[in-house]
């Protein structure tokens, strides 16, 4: 009797992307790779049937059932497969390719018109059956599908890491009995006021995708609060062109369900007298307040800068910074980043507290350093640098003027604390 997926394997889950082109493997030597999965959809869920295996030097491709599989990884599949030739074959016209016939697919909604891309498709482990579970319509899918991981894991909290925005299989309608050469969309089995139930977060980013029809078309049905928090999330390019799509009214009505410092950033992406015909129309009171932040929002950041940070050469190890830190921190106003500078202040890149910690004592600051730095420019306003924290998770920006020198460094709880007092 074949040796089924193991008890540990029975609660896991599994990305698409993550795992084809895993070395699949029998006998304990590698027969080929993952090209593709094959389901079967039988009920709420479609299970997992077979994993479809190209292998080289011309040899025949396999398509394996999931009850020979033992283990599967990102980087191994391991299989109780001991005659390939049994399992030589191609895909049926029938058969159903999660890579071939969903992954990069587009997603329409019930009245056909486009919502999202499917970036990836997830699938779980329960008593030994694979199942498809999601399809994966989130920003950080789409950089992971394209090898950006390095970024999206930069830009996105662990939170939204493991738990991505997911769309569940039972929103998707069945998909064609003969599959052959599927070049179709995806289309879900719900209507575009589905999209009520995404984040708002999330909604601004499906918005920002698609194309200025579509994009008024699905912001035109959400309610006015939905559509309020929905407007605040949305990139202020795509932003200031759906506003100039809206009626002055409707606009008025959206910012007038934001706070003032949330309807200051949206008024701030538009032009000056666009922005004045707006306010006009707003609830009095709310649209003195909202004046005042932009009035403020518009001094330069480096007015606010400290210059109260630890900086140290590329060259320091990790276990001088950690003898020096004491010294180095003391009256700084920022601590949890080092900086690393050259001989002309020249920021090279940025080591986070808890990273230099978990180092080696022989490291030096230039080999565990990130180099893609986040940063400002000293003529950016308070409206850019508060948009700047709200769309990344740091505790503080530096300032680097055009010869990459850095000038200062701007701590988040100081915007924050800057944004409160103007509205007081």
């Amino acid at each position: 009797m074949d040796k089924a997926i193991t008890q540990n394997e029975l609660r896991k889950f599994y990305f698409l992307t993550q795992i084809l082109e895993a070395k699949v493997l029998a006998q304990g030597k590698k027969v080929g790779r993952l090209a593709d999965v094959l389901i079967k959809e039988n009920g709420k869920l479609p299970e997992v049937t077979h994993l479809y295996v190209q292998r080289p030097f011309g040899h025949p491709s396999l398509l394996l059932p999931l009850d020979k599989v033992i283990s599967m990884s990102a980087k191994e599949i391991l299989t109780s497969i001991t005659d390939l030739k049994m399992f030589e074959g191609e895909p049926k016209p029938e058969n159903i390719r999660l890579k071939d016939h969903i992954l990069d697919k587009k997603v329409l909604d019930i009245e056909d018109r486009e919502v999202e891309v499917v970036y990836d498709v997830k699938m779980v482990m329960q008593n030994g059956k694979l199942y498809v579970s999601d399809v994966d319509l989130s920003r950080y899918g789409f950089l992971r599908r394209l090898h950006l991981k390095w970024l999206a894991d930069l830009i996105y909290r662990p939170d939204e890491r493991t738990n991505p925005e997911l769309l569940s299989w039972t929103f998707v309608q069945s998909l064609p009995t003969q599959m052959g050469s599927f070049e179709g969309d995806v289309k879900l089995n719900v209507l575009k006021e589905k999209l009520s139930e995404l984040q708002p977060q999330d909604l601004a980013d499906i918005l920002e995708e698609l194309d200025r029809e579509q994009r008024l078309a699905v912001f035109g049905e959400l309610d006015t609060e939905h559509a309020s928090d929905t407007l605040e999330n949305i990139d202020p390019v795509v932003q200031r062109d759906l506003v100039a799509s809206l009626k002055k009214d409707r606009v008025a009505q959206l910012l007038n369900e934001m706070t003032p410092a949330q309807a200051a950033d949206v008024l701030a992406a538009l032009a000056s007298n666009e922005a004045e015909g707006i306010v006009q129309l707003l609830d009095q009171k709310h649209a003195k307040k909202i004046q005042s932040i932009l009035d403020k929002q518009e001094a330069k950041i480096i007015d606010f800068a400290t210059y109260n940070f630890i900086q140290f050469g590329p060259e320091t190890t990790v276990a001088e910074v950690e003898v020096e830190y004491p010294k180095a921190a003391k009256g700084k106003q920022v601590t949890l980043y080092i900086y690393v500078v050259d001989n002309s202040d020249k920021l090279l890149g940025v080591v986070d507290l808890k990273d230099l910690l978990l180092a080696n004592d022989e490291a030096l600051l230039k080999d565990i350093m990130v180099d893609n730095i986040i940063s400002l420019h000293p003529d950016g306003t308070l409206k850019q640098a508060h948009r700047m924290f709200r769309h990344y998770s740091f505790r503080a920006l530096p300032i680097v003027d055009g010869q990459g020198k850095i000038l200062g460094v701007l701590p988040r709880e100081d915007v924050l604390w800057l944004k409160h007092k103007i509205l007081k």
